[in-house]
């Protein structure tokens, strides 16, 4: 095989490539990092089921798993999305398809780094910024590049006007960056306190100018093309974006309300926590709006019922935050289990979900095949809408049993045998989840590589089977 031929295979220039890599390897990481936190919720209920591999025990575990979800599942398959959603809109091709397939390799090495230094221990200690100072600039590669590409293709758009999804799109990709350099130790260190602010400067707006802008904005392109309706309001998704880049900024604080932070600094958090709801209302207005007189197709479309499931939790998450930002509230549930719930219902239950609606939308697109079994999409939906509801409850009802026995001033080893049928049925919701990105996989698996005669229609064409 000649370089040309092992570069052509590697770098790929084939139109779509770069999304369907970008798929195919973020739902190979989500395998990873969910079985972590799979096997992580078992050891709360088991704590002796594994012995003398240090690999496996719960930090280890649970340091992978938030960075395998959150870096490898979530980012890559946004970025799968940009790259698939973008040139659509723009009525162009992706500006490079061999940069995107570049920025595809960088990003799986990164994750693979990432996960021999975490399960080793190999961390900087900080949370959400556990990854060392060589993979830290891995991700800056990785972020630059597909900013560089998706910024260039829009500059290269056949289209005058930018739909709304761009906008997220644009502002996340040119805020995330900025967050991320300033919340690594590797490029800015802080001594003392000011450390602890940046970290949750850092770490909430991860979620604010990274999964939550990307994450409307495909919520944004996913809604009016799987039911037909065009967006409720322009205006109103312009009013949103600019008030998530009003208000999220400053939240971060609201994380450490019980530590000697400046009560200004603690003031601004917790008022621009609750200012949040403007935009959030915008967003969840124009979701519902445009779904009015179309609720009956979630019945039958399966990447819609991903779409709308995904707005109710982000509907729950968004009130929820808010209230548990104020400083009574705060201090009684802070380091409780309801907090976990909380992260989870805003990753998995929001996020995971309109990921998984773009990933179902997007591939018989980018492959030109039907999927391969509709029977397991709707098996994958239930395992992992009522895996997740269990997981939200029980840590919900946890996290106030143990919020009571504090504030009632019961010995820990009192309270915490109360909450452990709960960490048991939190382990049974991670089978359950886990169990459906199995069948996910099988069935992208059966999908691209079940072999077909010629070539196959879906989505409207026809197209060559390359994979």
């Amino acid at each position: 095989m000649s370089a040309v031929s092992v570069v052509d295979r590697l770098l790929s220039n084939e139109e779509g490539s770069a999304s369907r890599n970008f798929f195919l390897s973020a739902l190979w990481w989500s395998l990873w990092g969910m079985g972590a936190g799979m096997l992580g919720g078992i050891e709360f209920s088991m704590p002796d089921l594994v012995h003398n591999v240090s690999q496996l025990a719960f930090p280890h575990l649970r340091m992978f798993h938030v960075n395998a979800v959150a870096i490898g599942w979530l980012s890559m398959g946004y970025v799968g999305s940009m790259f698939h959603m973008v040139p659509t809109l723009c009525k162009t091709k992706l500006w490079s398809e061999r940069l995107g397939n570049f920025t595809m390799w960088a990003w799986n090495i990164l994750m693979a780094s990432a996960m021999a230094t975490l399960l080793n221990g190999n961390t900087e200690g900080r949370e959400y910024a556990e990854l060392g100072a060589v993979i830290d600039v891995l991700v800056m590669v990785g972020l630059i590049s597909t900013a560089l590409n998706v910024y260039m293709t829009i500059l290269d758009r056949r289209v005058k006007k930018l739909y709304v999804s761009l906008w997220y799109f644009l502002g996340s990709l040119f805020w995330f960056p900025l967050v991320y350099i300033i919340g690594q130790r590797t490029f800015v260190s802080l001594p003392g306190l000011n450390d602890a602010i940046v970290g949750w400067f850092y770490g909430h707006n991860i979620l604010g100018m990274w999964f939550t802008t990307v994450g409307v904005g495909m919520m944004y392109y996913l809604l009016p093309r799987l039911t037909g309706a065009p967006l409720y309001s322009h205006g109103l998704s312009m009013l949103g974006f600019w008030g998530i880049a009003l208000f999220y900024a400053p939240t971060g604080t609201h994380h450490i309300l019980q530590s000697p932070v400046p009560e200004w600094l603690k003031a601004i958090a917790v008022i621009s926590s609750i200012f949040l709801l403007v935009p959030v209302l915008t967003v969840l207005t124009n979701f519902f709006m445009t779904m009015k007189g179309r609720w009956g197709m979630v019945v039958t479309d399966m990447p819609l019922r991903f779409a709308v499931t995904s707005s109710m939790f982000y509907l729950v998450t968004c009130v929820q935050g808010p209230f548990q930002a104020t400083r009574w509230v705060n201090w009684y549930l802070h380091f409780t289990q309801w907090v976990v719930g909380h992260a989870h219902l805003a990753l998995l239950g929001t996020f995971s979900f309109i990921l998984t609606s773009s990933f179902y939308y997007s591939m018989p697109r980018l492959t030109g095949r039907e999927w391969h079994s509709q029977g397991l999409i709707r098996a994958h939906y239930w395992l992992k809408f009522l895996g997740f509801l269990l997981m939200m409850t029980v840590l919900t009802i946890a996290g106030l049993v143990q919020a009571a026995g504090w504030q009632l001033g019961y010995p820990v080893d009192q309270w915490s045998l109360a909450i452990r049928p709960y960490y048991f049925l939190r382990a049974i919701s991670g089978i359950m989840i886990v169990t459906g990105q199995c069948l996910f996989a099988y069935n992208v698996w059966k999908t691209l590589y079940t072999p077909v005669a010629g070539a196959t229609v879906a989505a409207g064409k026809t197209k060559e089977v390359k994979v």
